[in-house]
């Protein structure tokens, strides 16, 4: 767009385009929720690595990949191609991360040592950041209004879900299909994603433009790092998405374990459970958008944060033995699950305009790297109860007497009260957001004005 055309209003992407491009949301959704869901179960109770190794493990792996995000986000910032700038990223992404599903899901053995898991954990999660950081920058050059950039990051999470919700089913599906059993599911999990991703990853690349942002070509290191850490717009933001990555990787890692040793459910319904958790999160999903075109994006955050910290309170507090009324809680209790996960991006998105506007240099890249690894620096966080149900002595297979009261009440502590005021405290951290609707208009009117503003 050119200084001539500064006030013409930026095209409104078609559903057409948007599903094309968030199509890449399946394959690595299901990443996303394999990750600190169903692996570190998996690896504890089938693949026979001690649960507290499981943990350390992870915590390693995430802790480098967190330090390899900010590198991976500066080099995007630099690429200069006639493809685009995100575009040849996101397909150096796919065999890499297709070799890695193989190793981790497929081909592993019971017996295989944590020098396994290590190797090739790190290969995924670091095709995973690449692919993840690539859809983000390119996302956010999709739509440069404010209202707009909202809906294109709700389609986002809305694939992100459905990828949850079907790698979610395959396991079940293939225990109660006679298929198989559950590590038969987490195989066909594995060569599911290995089909999906040259598929969806190619429809995006063949349907989807990538619009380029003008701007000086990105330079300082560790400092320009530091400087965008310390802005107050950003740095809310990350303190937001640390609170709001922590508690659901919490739910997640213990999720099997508490249905199974608290409620009394088998893992089929505790599957269930959580399937129905995310389709509540797909069907209010629509909700925050619309919300965020209201009152704001901060403000609809602050709104979904303490209406889901109290309906998951409610959901997890309710006693075991009446399988439709947890299933229904535990949908309702899901039903803000996707507010933090599209708003914050979308607002990241916006957070990068304010400083395009005042460096003249385009870091999209580097400010969703940032992200990222607050996100995985939640999930760190997440693993800790691993470690700390090793400590003292739960079990991931209890033996014939059960595990310790102790034990299940460190468990039961750790499942229900953390995440909930986790969640709740995301609200206060957003209180004084600055950058408002009527801010990010100034930003872009201002943007536009400059010649090049953006390419398409």
């Amino acid at each position: 767009m050119t200084a001539a055309s500064a006030q013409t209003p930026a095209a409104r992407r078609s559903n057409a385009v948007l599903a094309a491009f968030s199509t890449v949301c399946l394959p690595l959704a299901a990443f996303g929720v394999a990750l600190p869901v169903t692996l570190p179960e998996f690896y504890a109770s089938h693949v026979g690595i001690d649960i507290a190794m499981v943990g350390y493990v992870f915590m390693a792996v995430r802790a480098i990949d967190i330090a390899a995000d900010p590198l991976i986000g500066a080099a995007m910032d630099r690429t200069r191609t006639r493809f685009g700038r995100y575009r040849p990223w996101m397909a150096a992404s796919a065999p890499v991360l297709m070799l890695a599903a193989l190793m981790i899901f497929v081909m592993v053995k019971p017996g295989a040592g944590p020098l396994y898991l290590f190797g090739w954990l790190l290969v995924l999660y670091l095709g995973f950041s690449v692919g993840t950081l690539s859809q983000l920058g390119w996302a956010s050059v999709l739509a440069p209004e404010y209202d707009q950039r909202s809906r294109v990051y709700a389609w986002w999470q809305a694939f992100n879900i459905l990828g949850v919700i079907a790698i979610l089913i395959l396991p079940a599906a293939v225990v109660q299909s006679g298929m198989g059993d559950y590590v038969a599911g987490v195989h066909i999990m594995g060569w599911t994603i290995v089909a999906a991703l040259p598929l969806t990853i190619s429809l995006a690349l063949a349907a989807v433009p990538e619009p380029v942002n003008a701007g000086e070509a990105p330079h300082g290191g560790l400092k320009a790092y530091w400087d965008i850490v310390r802005r107050p717009t950003v740095a809310r933001l990350l303190a937001a998405d640390i609170v709001l990555g922590v508690a659901p990787g919490i739910t997640g890692a213990l999720l099997f374990f508490f249905f199974d040793q608290i409620k009394g459910y088998d893992r089929a319904a505790a599957s269930i459970f959580m399937l129905l958790y995310f389709v509540g999160g797909l069907a209010g999903a629509p909700i925050w958008a619309r919300l965020a075109v209201k009152i704001g994006k901060h403000r609809a955050l602050a709104v979904a944060s303490l209406i889901f910290a109290s309906l998951y309170l409610i959901a997890t507090l309710l006693p075991g033995g009446n399988f439709a009324l947890t299933a229904a809680a535990m949908f309702i209790a899901g039903l803000p699950y996707a507010a933090g996960l599209f708003l914050l991006r979308a607002m990241m998105a916006d957070a990068g305009d304010e400083v395009r506007l005042e460096t003249g240099v385009d870091r999209t890249a580097l400010m969703f790297s940032i992200l990222s690894a607050t996100t995985k620096l939640g999930h760190v966080f997440a693993l800790i109860p691993y470690a700390v149900l090793g400590w003292i002595g739960f079990q991931a297979v209890p033996p014939a007497g059960g595990n310790s009261p102790a034990s299940l009440l460190a468990l039961q502590v750790m499942f229900i009260v953390a995440p909930a005021l986790l969640i709740a405290s995301a609200a206060l951290l957003l209180r004084r957001y600055p950058l408002t609707p009527d801010r990010h208009d100034e930003i872009r009117r201002a943007l536009e004005a400059r010649p090049g503003g953006i390419v398409e």
